[in-house]
C-alpha cells in the first residue's frame, strides 16, 4: 500500500511539474480565440479553472492522465455558462451567449466546433471519451433559466438546479474515467445536489453584498426570516435556523451517496473528491453555529490538496 500510494504520489508531482509553467498565468476576462492565442488552447482551458474553480482545478489535477485534459474542459466550459450571470449587464445579452453555447454544442457533434478555445478543448474530450449530449445541453439550459436572477422558490428547485448543473457535470467526468455504472451515478447525482446546495450557502456574504439573496423561500419563510434580514447580515437564531435547514440538506445529500460506496467501481471515486471540499465547509459553519456571515468560513484551507491526495488514497469518497 505504501509502494502503491509512493506511485500515486509521484504521478501526482509529475503533473504539477509539467503544468506548473502555466501556473504562473495572470490575467482575467472571458474565453475568446485570443485567449486561446495567448496561452493554447489547453493551457486557457488550465488558467480559467484555476482562476474561477480552484478547487475544481486540484481535483482535476488528482485524475488519472488520460482524463485530465478533458476534465478541465468540462470545468472550463461550467466556468464559461456559470459565469455569464455576472458578467452581463442585461438578461438579453447572456440568453445570447447561452445560445452560442448551445449552437457550439451542436456543431462539436458535427465535428464542426467554433474557433473558441474551450469549445476546441470540449470538443476533443468529446471525441475520446464519447460524452453524452444531454449532460451538456443540460448544463446550459439550467444556466439559462437561471439568468432570471430570482430566488429559489423552494428546496425542490435548489435541487433540481444542483442536479443539472453541478450532477450533469460528474456524469460527464466519469465518462471522462470510463466508467458507466447505474450505482456511480446514484452517488453523483446526490454529489452534486449536495455541491449545489453548499455553493448556493457559500456564495450568501457575495450577494447579500449586492442586496441579493437566492435562498429557498420556502425555507426563509418557515423561519420567518425576510431578504432584509440577510441583506444586513442579521445573525439572529431564525437566520441561522434557516443555514441549518439548508446545510442539513446537503449534509443528507452526502450520507444517502456514501450508502453506494460498497458497489461503486474504484476507478470513479476520484470523480468524487471534491466531497472533501463539501465535508469541510460543512463541519466549519458547524462550528460556528450556522452563522453564514462568519469570517472563518471565508478562509482558504491551504491543507485543501494534501486532503484530497490522501482521501484518494484512502479510495473513498
Amino acid at each position: 500500500m505504501a509502494a502503491s500510494m509512493g506511485v500515486r504520489l509521484r504521478d501526482l508531482c509529475r503533473a504539477m511539474q509539467l503544468l506548473g509553467v502555466r501556473w504562473s498565468l495572470s490575467g482575467r476576462g472571458s474565453a475568446t480565440s485570443s485567449g486561446g492565442a495567448r496561452y493554447g488552447k489547453d493551457g486557457y482551458c488550465l488558467h480559467l479553472v484555476r482562476t474561477r474553480d480552484h478547487e475544481g482545478f486540484l481535483s482535476s489535477l488528482l485524475l488519472p492522465a488520460e482524463s485530465r485534459s478533458a476534465a478541465l474542459a468540462l470545468r472550463a466550459f461550467n466556468v464559461e455558462l456559470a459565469q455569464v450571470k455576472d458578467l452581463v449587464s442585461q438578461k438579453e445579452i447572456g440568453l445570447m451567449r447561452m445560445q452560442f453555447w448551445k449552437d457550439a454544442v451542436e456543431d462539436m457533434y458535427r465535428d464542426n466546433p467554433p474557433p473558441q478555445p474551450v469549445a476546441m478543448e470540449l470538443w476533443k474530450a468529446i471525441k475520446k471519451h464519447n460524452l453524452t449530449k444531454r449532460w451538456l445541453v443540460r448544463m446550459i439550459e439550467e444556466r439559462e433559466k437561471n439568468l432570471d436572477d430570482r430566488a429559489y422558490r423552494s428546496m425542490q428547485d435548489l435541487e433540481t438546479y444542483a442536479e443539472n448543473t453541478q450532477s450533469s457535470l460528474l456524469y460527464l467526468t466519469l465518462e471522462t474515467l470510463g466508467v458507466k455504472d447505474i450505482h456511480a451515478d446514484h452517488a453523483a447525482s446526490h454529489i452534486g445536489k449536495a455541491q449545489g446546495i453548499i455553493t448556493c450557502l457559500r456564495a450568501v456574504p457575495y450577494h447579500s453584498g449586492r442586496r441579493k439573496v437566492f435562498l429557498p423561500m420556502d425555507i426563509c419563510m418557515l423561519h420567518g426570516a425576510s431578504q432584509e434580514d440577510f441583506i444586513r447580515r442579521s445573525e439572529e437564531k431564525n437566520i441561522r435556523d434557516v443555514i441549518f435547514d439548508i446545510a442539513s440538506q446537503a449534509h443528507l445529500h452526502l450520507k444517502h451517496a456514501r450508502t453506494f460506496t460498497k458497489n461503486v467501481p474504484l476507478k470513479a471515486f476520484p470523480a468524487f473528491v471534491q466531497t472533501v471540499v463539501l465535508d469541510g465547509y460543512l463541519n466549519k459553519i458547524r462550528n460556528v453555529d450556522f452563522n453564514i456571515f462568519h469570517p472563518s468560513l471565508q478562509k482558504k484551507n491551504t491543507l485543501l490538496p494534501l486532503y484530497m491526495y490522501i482521501q484518494m488514497w484512502k479510495k473513498t469518497y
